[in-house]
């Protein structure tokens, strides 16, 4: 985060607290529960998204806002009195590849204000701590940043090599006693240890059962995400950057996307090496690679007269599957384009929303199917990707048609009527909205 992302939407009192962090590296920070007041609860309540799913509750960010300005005001007195109790995280699982499911923990709307709050203050430490080659869940950060630094470093010819890495439950197997030793080396206020505490230790109610995890931190929480980067800083980051590098005779990057990260050599011997090294980095703290989503990989840029066919192996970073392929002016460049598996992912999801959806007016499963796919384009929607964008175009009108034929037993849909409707309800059609590579 840069001093201008930190400092233009921060309070007075927050915006030190990030210049003291940037003076004083190895500073500690030993009062900071009072930065948790009611202007940083409603910066965490304006941040949530209005669609945001309910806990427990079943209080959505309009209910709740209706009477703002006294339910914060409640809730600072809860937070500075200490009966503030987190509520139960309601669990519910979300799809997957090859028909698997991820578990998700939905915390109550209070519960993310205040998660959302103690993360700002948590951030305005870290984020000058947290080094550049991690892209995932920070402010001014995206994907798509990750992918154009890796595209710049093939580009100068340093990529010959890949790790890909995968760590087998990284959220669910969270170490909490390392999590608190690496946080207390900036953080030493206890009230902060506390609430970070009561957000760790909640009871999960999945279904009917009611449980209380001893591991991990709950996917799908405010705070996840980021104790998950803090975790990876000291882990991952640091060793690699302090240890392994200087090391190393030829150049070596890591790109880490939250615990989805990748590391490039030019030299396969150093490449074997670390992945050894690596593998023993993370049994010493817990963590195993998944044996089907970890292998190091040949990925040298064709030789320039190499005419046909594409480069020696394809992998797959953050939904892309990346290669080489020759571009216009005739030299081989990087390409990427949307992973299958996410792409029939999206033509299911489809499927299954106008499925449900498809005995209601049309202008509803419509405007529902609209935002689906832009959604799809607004983060595949890279250069040199509008094939694969084009192809889910033609998938998800095909299903919207089957279905939109089954509304009916006595009249059919024809195509020569579904062409008209698709004038009247038209459907995003496939662009390029991000440059990512050749910038």
């Amino acid at each position: 985060m840069t001093n201008a992302q930190t400092l233009g939407r921060m309070s007075p009192q927050l915006q030190k607290v990030v210049e003291r962090a940037q003076r004083e590296p190895d500073g500690q920070f030993h009062s900071l529960a009072h930065l948790l007041d009611e202007s940083a609860l409603a910066r965490a309540f304006h941040r949530l998204r209005s669609d945001a799913a309910v806990g427990v509750d079943g209080i959505t960010k309009e209910q709740y806002g209706r009477n703002l300005e006294e339910n914060l005001r409640t809730r600072h007195e809860r937070l500075k009195t200490k009966p503030y109790r987190h509520q139960p995280i309601r669990r519910v699982p979300i799809p997957k590849d090859k028909g698997k499911t991820r578990p998700i923990g939905l915390s109550t709307l209070e519960d993310k204000i205040v998660q959302g709050a103690r993360r700002e203050v948590l951030e305005a430490i870290y984020e000058q701590d947290f080094m550049e080659n991690s892209y995932g869940f920070r402010p001014g950060r995206r994907a798509h940043d990750a992918l154009r630094a890796l595209y710049r470093i093939a580009d100068r010819g340093e990529v010959n090599w890949v790790l890909e890495a995968d760590i087998v439950s990284f959220f669910d197997s969270l170490d909490r006693t390392k999590r608190r030793e690496r946080l207390q080396r900036r953080v030493i206020d206890g009230s902060i240890h506390r609430l970070l505490g009561k957000c760790l230790q909640v009871g999960v109610l999945d279904g009917e059962e009611f449980m209380t995890p001893d591991t991990g931190t709950v996917q799908g929480s405010v705070l996840s995400p980021w104790l998950g980067n803090l975790y990876l800083h000291y882990t991952l980051d640091l060793w690699f950057e302090r240890e392994i590098k200087p090391k190393l005779q030829g150049k070596a990057h890591l790109i880490r996307y939250g615990d989805d990260f990748i590391i490039t050599f030019e030299r396969p011997e150093e490449a074997e090496q670390v992945m050894k090294r690596r593998t023993e980095r993370m049994r010493d703290y817990g963590r195993t690679r998944h044996p089907e989503k970890t292998r190091w990989l040949p990925f040298r840029r064709p030789l320039r007269n190499q005419t046909q066919g594409k480069g020696p192996a394809t992998f797959d970073f953050l939904g892309f599957t990346l290669y080489w392929q020759r571009t216009r002016k005739g030299t081989w460049g990087l390409h990427g384009k949307t992973r299958h598996a996410r792409r029939r992912r999206a033509i299911q999801a489809a499927h299954d929303g106008c499925r449900r959806h498809r005995h209601r007016p049309i202008r509803e499963p419509h405007e529902a199917l609209k935002r689906r796919i832009q959604g799809h384009f607004n983060y595949f929607g890279v250069n040199g990707n509008i094939r694969s964008l084009a192809r889910l175009n033609f998938y998800v009108t095909r299903v919207w048609y089957k279905w939109l034929r089954r509304r009916s037993q006595k009249t059919r849909l024809t195509g020569e009527r579904m062409y008209d409707l698709l004038k009247d309800f038209p459907l995003p059609r496939p662009r390029i909205i991000v440059q990512i590579w050749g910038v």
